[in-house]
This record gives C-alpha cells, sequence and structure tokens, in this order.
C-alpha cells in the first residue's frame, strides 16, 4: 500500500514538472518554434480544433514560422485565431499559407515573459506540495487505521518531502532555462 502511496505521487509530480515544460515551450523567446503556435483552438467546421491537427506548421527561418493548412478555406479562421491569442504576432495570408514573422522581443517584453514564467512556476509549485500534502494524508489515514507503523508513516513522509524537493528542483531549473532564453539577445 505505501509502494503505491509513493509510486502514485511520484507519477503526479513527475507529470506535473514536465507540464510546466510544455507549457513553456508555448512563450515565445524571438526564435521561431512551432509549439508557439500549434495548440492554438481553431474554430474548424464548428469544433476548436488545436492548429497542429488542421495544419502543417514549419520554421524555414530562424524569425519566420509557415502554417499551411489542409484545407484551403480553414485561413482566414486560423488567422483570426492568430490575432485573438495573446501571442502579439501579425499574419501574413497570401491564398495558400500564413507566414508569421517573429520579431525580435524588446527589453520590456522579455522582462514581462519573464514574470509570466515565474507564474507559472510557482503554480507548479503549489501544485507539487499539493500533492504531497494529499499523499500524507494518505499515510496519516493509514496510520491511524493500523495499517502502518508510527515509525513507518515517518519513514514515508520523509520521504515524501524529499521527492516534493527534487521535483521542486526540477520544475525550477526548467523556468531558470527557459529565462536564459529569454533574456538572450
Amino acid at each position: 500500500m505505501t509502494d503505491d502511496i509513493l509510486t502514485n505521487t511520484d507519477k503526479k509530480m513527475k507529470a506535473t514538472s514536465e507540464g510546466l515544460r510544455q507549457e513553456l515551450s508555448t512563450i515565445r523567446t524571438g526564435r521561431a518554434n512551432p509549439s508557439l503556435v500549434e495548440h492554438l483552438k481553431i474554430d474548424y467546421a464548428g469544433t476548436p480544433t488545436p492548429l497542429n491537427q488542421i495544419a502543417g506548421i514549419s520554421a524555414p527561418e530562424a524569425k519566420l514560422l509557415v502554417i499551411q493548412p489542409w484545407d484551403p478555406g480553414s485561413l482566414r479562421a486560423i488567422e483570426q485565431a492568430i490575432l485573438k491569442s495573446d501571442l502579439g504576432l501579425n499574419p501574413t495570408n497570401d491564398g495558400r499559407l500564413i507566414r508569421l514573422s517573429i520579431p525580435a522581443l524588446s527589453e520590456e517584453r522579455r522582462r514581462d515573459l519573464t514574470k509570466i514564467v515565474n507564474k507559472r512556476l510557482e503554480e507548479r509549485r503549489v501544485a507539487i506540495r499539493s500533492i504531497r500534502r494529499d499523499a500524507v494524508e494518505e499515510v496519516k489515514k493509514a496510520e491511524k487505521n493500523k495499517e502502518i507503523s508510527q515509525d513507518e508513516s515517518r519513514r514515508i513522509q520523509d520521504q515524501l518531502q524529499k521527492m516534493t524537493d527534487s521535483y521542486i528542483l526540477i520544475a525550477e531549473t526548467i523556468a531558470q532555462e527557459k529565462e536564459k532564453e529569454l533574456m538572450s539577445v
């Protein structure tokens, strides 16, 4: 039973810290990267659909993204979704594909994006601690029901704390890498 608690907690914490990496990949850094737009929801045939499911996205140059929809009729919807997003990009539609020119980031915008990175990091820290709290409650409940001893309970709680510390450190490392990437000109 205690192994199940540790295993499940480890899986949840790992998913939380890796989710941060995926979330931060959507923050633009001045370089063209398909992950900037692939998550955008496009109203396609009345259904919100991720952009990467209705179009090919490529980065032929360091400062350019090209979106080529498989259905040319969806060009307008894709263009509208990009304009409505918080990316701050202006799409150029030539009737066949959409080009997104990625401008260089200003110093002020870099600082704003760094604040967003730190906010998302803090959300993940809270989520990891919440996972730990739930696991500790399970352990205490097992101890109260005499399923495990007090010593076993303390040992597991110590392991949970070490696990929490390590996953918070992983999340902080991910955020520091993104900040470094944002601040490099």
